[in-house]
């Protein structure tokens, strides 16, 4: 009879846990973004006119903030023009009949060749990137640096460039 009823406990403990770990919790609420971004990512394979449009939205609400004046406006349009994403960071995939015809260490290659590629050109994006931010910064109020530096600090911590996900 003991041996039943432990067996019994240890069954209810293993289904317990079991359906705790499978009722975990969703996104977390303190950064909201961050799950509509990583479905952006990576459930809806980019969906890019529903990026183009939050970015918008968020540009849109960044400005209202900064309360920019009409000699501000220049380099308000230079820094939205820089911020705007190139479109080509995705656009080089590998022909598939090519990679076919690949041995294995050629494929390799191949998709280090384009790898390498791709990292130089998001790093010269991201290069461009900052620089517009600095050159734009510099032409802030300190009242409006204090709100640009805000909300600027609430983009990192939206969970952008996979921190809300974690390392896989």
């Amino acid at each position: 009879m003991k041996s039943n009823l432990k067996s019994l406990v240890l069954a209810a403990l293993l289904a317990s846990v079991g359906v705790a770990s499978w009722a975990q919790n969703g996104p977390s609420t303190d950064k909201p973004m961050a799950h509509a971004q990583g479905k952006m990512m990576h459930g809806d394979k980019m969906d890019s006119g529903r990026m183009e449009s939050m970015m918008a939205k968020r540009t849109t609400e960044l400005k209202a903030k900064l309360k920019l004046s009409a000699a501000q406006e220049g380099a308000w349009t230079t820094f939205t023009s820089a911020m705007k994403p190139s479109g080509n960071m995705m656009a080089q995939r590998p022909d598939r009949a090519e990679f076919d015809k690949l041995s294995t260490p050629e494929r390799i290659d191949k998709m280090k060749a384009i790898r390498t590629q791709q990292h130089a050109e998001m790093a010269a994006e991201m290069e461009k990137r900052d620089e517009a931010i600095k050159t734009f910064y510099a032409t802030l109020t300190p009242e409006q640096k204090k709100v640009f530096d805000t909300e600027h600090a609430r983009m990192g911590a939206r969970g952008e460039h996979g921190s809300e996900h974690g390392r896989r």
